[in-house]
C-alpha cells in the first residue's frame, strides 16, 4: 500500500472500476483532481462546454452500454448545472457516479466562493450520496458508490468531495468487493409467486405482455424474447423499453400509452392477464388509472423495485427479484411441464388483435411540397437499416422517432422518458458516439431542444464525433403547439420559435457539415449522403418540416386507453 493523495485515490479507484471515459469542466475546488487526471492515460477525460451535458453524455454511455458512466464537476454551479442530468438519469434509473468538488472542509457552512449544499440539494434526485469528509473514508466510499449505482435498481450516486481532501494523504486500499447491512436488493424471485404467475399465464384466454426499461437495464431482453415466443402472446415495450423485444417482429404490438398503437392500447385495456415486466404503470402509458382498473383482469409484476408494484395499480401476483433470474425460472417451469396456452383459446385472441391492427393508425397524409416529420423517420430507418443507435431530444420528434423507427435491439434508443429533458440528444450521442465509434449515431431533434445545448457541437468537434443530427424544424415547440391546439383552443402563447439561427451556417461555425433539406425527394439522398459520404464527420441536416403535423394516435391527459384520437378523426 502506497501514500497517495486523495486526488490520486479518486483516480486509481476509477481506474480500478475499469472506467475509460471522465465527461467533466475543471474548477477550483477539483484541481488536485484534474491534476492527477493529467498524470495518467488510462482514463480519457471529456471536455464539455457545461456541466448538464457532462452527465448526460455520461448517462448516454451508460444507456448504450452495460457500463457506469462518470461526470466531474467543481463545486457551487458546477454542481447546480448538473442537477438537471442526475435528475434526469435518476427517473430514468441509470447508473451514474457523479464526482462534484466541495469548498474545504473548514469552509462549509461559511458561504465560502462556489459554496452550495451539493448533498442536500441532489438527495431529491440521486439514488444516494456522500459528503466524504476524510481521504482516508474515500476509496470505500467510491466502491460503494459505484456498487449502489450498478446494483438494485440502477440510479445515479453522487460523491462529493471537499479540496482539502483531494489534497490529503494516506494508504491507498480499494476493497474487491462491498457489503452494506443496510443496502441488499432481493435477486432472485420468490419461487413460490412465480410458480403462481405461470400458471396464471397457461390459463389466460386474453393474455398482454408489457414491458419497460428495467428489462433493458437489467439486460434481460434475450431471456424477455425467448418467453415470449415460447408462450406466443402479444407484448408491447413502453417508450423505455423499446428494443428489449425485436421491433419488427409479428408478436410485438408497438408501444403503448398515449401515442402508443390502437392494437397495442386496446389489447392492454381489454387483456385478462397481464404480466407486466420492469414498467411501472406510468400515467403516460396507462393513461387514467382508474379507467384502467375498470375491466377486470389479474396483473403480474415483476420488478426489482418493490417500491413500485402495486405503487399505481393494484397487483395480483407481485415478484420482486432481478428481470432475468425471474423470467429464467419461468422458462425452467414451462419447459420443465412441458406446458402451453391453449392454442385455439390464442388465436381467437390474436385475430380480436389484428382486426384492431388493420387500423393501421401509424399512416399519414403525404404532402408533395412539404417535408412530413414521420417521413424523414422512415427514411432515416431504411437508410440506416434499422442498425444506428438513436437518441433524441424530447417533444413531437421524440415521438416520431419512436413510432417509426423500428428497434429489433436493446441499448439503440436512448431517451429522457421519464423527466421528458429537452437538450439530452446531442450530449447522449456523444456518450454513445465514444462507447460505440463503429456504429452509426442518429440524433434526431427539434429546433428548440437542439438549443438547450447546442454549445456540444464544441465537444463533438474536439474529439472528432461523427453523429449525424437530424433536426425536424417545425419552427415551434412542437408538443407544446399541438397541445395548445387541442386544448388551448389554438393559442400559440409562446410556442413559436421566433428568430431562428441558420443552423447550417452554425453547424459550419464549429467546424461541421451542415445541410438544409425543404424538399420531400431531397429527403433520402441527404441522408444517404450523411450517413454514406460523410460516414466520418458530423452532419447537422436541418429539415423544414410541416408546421402543422400532429403526433396520432393520442389519449389526451385524464382519458382512458381506449380514448384515442386517430388521424382520421379530425
Amino acid at each position: 500500500m502506497t501514500m497517495m493523495t486523495g486526488a490520486e485515490i479518486v483516480i486509481r479507484c476509477l481506474q480500478e472500476e475499469k472506467v475509460e471515459y471522465v465527461f467533466g469542466y475543471p474548477g477550483g475546488a477539483v484541481l488536485h483532481i484534474y491534476d492527477a487526471l493529467f498524470k495518467q492515460d488510462q482514463i480519457k477525460h471529456i471536455l464539455v462546454r457545461h456541466e448538464q451535458a457532462a452527465v448526460h453524455a455520461a448517462d448516454g454511455l451508460a444507456r448504450s452500454s452495460y457500463k457506469v458512466g462518470v461526470a466531474l464537476v467543481t463545486s457551487g454551479p458546477g454542481a447546480t448545472n448538473a442537477v438537471t442530468g442526475i435528475a434526469t438519469a435518476y427517473m430514468d434509473s441509470v447508473p451514474l457516479v457523479v464526482i462534484s468538488g466541495q469548498v474545504p472542509n473548514a469552509y462549509i457552512g461559511q458561504d465560502a466562493f462556489q459554496e452550495c449544499d451539493t448533498v442536500g440539494i441532489t438527495r431529491p434526485c440521486v439514488k444516494h450520496n456522500f459528503l466524504v469528509n476524510d481521504v482516508h473514508q474515500l476509496a470505500v466510499t467510491i466502491k460503494k458508490a459505484f456498487y449502489i449505482a450498478n446494483s438494485g435498481r440502477p440510479g445515479p450516486v453522487v460523491v462529493d468531495i471537499p479540496k482539502d481532501v483531494t489534497a490529503a494523504k494516506c494508504k491507498f486500499e480499494y476493497p474487491e468487493t462491498i457489503q452494506m447491512r443496510s443496502y441488499n436488493p432481493v435477486i432472485k424471485g420468490h419461487l413460490g409467486q412465480i410458480k403462481k404467475a405461470v400458471h396464471m399465464l397457461l390459463e389466460a384466454k386474453r393474455p398482454m405482455i408489457y414491458t419497460g426499461g428495467g428489462v433493458i437495464l437489467s439486460n434481460g431482453a434475450d431471456q424477455l424474447t425467448r418467453l415470449t415466443r415460447r408462450l406466443g402472446f402479444p407484448i408491447t415495450n413502453t417508450l423505455m423499453g423499446l428494443g428489449a423485444y425485436p421491433g419488427t417482429d409479428r408478436q410485438f404490438l408497438g408501444m403503448p400509452g398515449m401515442h402508443g398503437t390502437v392494437e397495442a392500447n386496446l389489447a392492454m385495456q381489454h387483456c385478462d392477464v397481464l404480466l407486466a415486466i420492469g414498467a411501472r404503470f406510468d400515467d403516460r402509458v396507462i393513461g387514467n388509472p382508474e379507467n384502467f382498473s375498470s375491466l377486470p383482469r389479474k396483473i403480474i409484476h415483476v420488478d426489482i423495485d418493490p417500491s413500485s408494484i402495486s405503487k399505481r395499480v393494484k397487483v395480483d401476483v407481485p415478484i420482486v427479484g432481478n428481470v432475468p433470474d425471474v423470467l429464467d425460472e419461468m422458462l425452467r417451469l414451462l419447459e420443465a411441464g412441458n406446458a402451453s396456452p391453449d392454442s385455439g383459446v390464442l388465436a381467437a385472441w390474436w385475430q380480436e388483435i389484428e382486426e384492431w391492427r388493420a387500423k393501421q393508425c401509424m399512416k399519414y397524409r403525404m404532402k408533395k411540397s412539404i417535408i412530413m416529420p414521420q417521413y424523414v423517420m422512415e427514411r432515416l430507418y431504411e437508410v440506416t437499416g434499422g442498425k444506428a443507435i438513436v437518441t433524441s431530444d424530447v417533444g413531437q420528434h421524440q415521438m416520431w422517432a419512436a413510432q417509426y423507427y423500428k428497434f429489433d435491439e436493446p441499448r439503440r434508443w436512448l431517451n429522457s422518458g421519464g423527466l421528458g429533458t429537452m437538450g439530452v440528444g446531442l450530449p447522449y450521442a456523444m456518450g454513445a458516439a465514444l462507447q460505440h465509434p463503429e456504429m452509426a449515431i442518429a440524433c434526431v431533434t427539434g429546433e428548440g431542444s437542439i438549443q438547450m445545448c447546442i454549445q456540444e457541437l464544441s465537444t463533438a468537434k474536439q474529439f472528432r464525433l461523427p453523429i449525424k443530427i437530424i433536426n425536424l424544424n417545425n419552427r415551434y415547440l412542437g408538443m407544446v403547439r399541438q397541445w395548445q391546439e387541442m386544448f388551448y383552443g389554438s393559442r400559440y402563447a409562446e410556442s413559436y420559435m421566433d428568430s431562428l439561427p441558420d443552423f447550417v451556417k452554425l453547424a459550419e461555425a464549429y467546424g461541421h457539415v451542415g445541410m438544409r433539406i425543404d424538399k420531400p425527394e431531397d429527403v433520402e439522398p441527404a441522408l444517404r449522403k450523411a450517413f454514406i459520404d460523410h460516414k466520418d464527420d458530423l452532419v447537422f441536416m436541418d429539415f423544414i418540416t410541416d408546421q402543422k403535423a400532429n403526433v396520432f394516435p393520442m389519449v389526451a391527459a385524464g382519458k382512458g386507453l381506449a380514448d384515442m384520437i386517430l388521424t382520421e378523426d379530425l
